[in-house]
């Protein structure tokens, strides 16, 4: 499908303001997406740490945010959208303790099976030497409050 830009992924996620860390969605189909963020190596990051570094696992939380954007995406038309909860992460691998700022990330999740109740997807967060993080998320859907 179409790519889009941060104002039309911004109306789609729950995350507001700086929590969202998506800049873009390069692609997406009814079994995946793909999206960038530059955004992340920003200073107002509210994941940094006290000292101002980024641990790479909070590359899971922008891998999260690009699965909750393409359920959005992929639900059923004039549904209300269900408020998902990060259930599960299996064979998570980080390259490196920080993530640095290397450039723009590319994050990639990949939904391997998935219902009205949730779905499982696998997912990589990459720069342009390489994957930074991958790993399986189990995501839960329940009803929007």
């Amino acid at each position: 499908m179409s790519a889009l830009s941060r104002d039309a992924i911004l109306p789609l996620v729950p995350h507001a303001g700086e929590m969202c860390l998506l800049d873009e969605v390069l692609d997406w189909s009814a079994a995946s997406i793909s999206c960038r963020s530059r955004r992340y190596a920003a200073p107002a990051n509210p994941l940094r740490r006290a000292g101002g570094t980024l641990g790479s696992a909070t590359a899971i939380e922008i891998a999260a945010q690009a699965m909750a954007l393409h359920a959005r995406l992929t639900a059923p038309p004039g549904g209300t959208p269900a408020q998902g909860l990060l259930a599960a992460l299996r064979d998570v691998h980080l390259a490196a303790p920080l993530l640095e700022n290397s450039g723009p990330l590319n994050i990639t999740a990949t939904r391997l099976l998935g219902d009205a109740s949730g779905a499982s997807y696998r997912f990589e967060v990459a720069n342009g030497t390489g994957a930074l993080v991958t790993g399986r998320a189990t995501v839960l859907f329940g009803a929007a409050p």
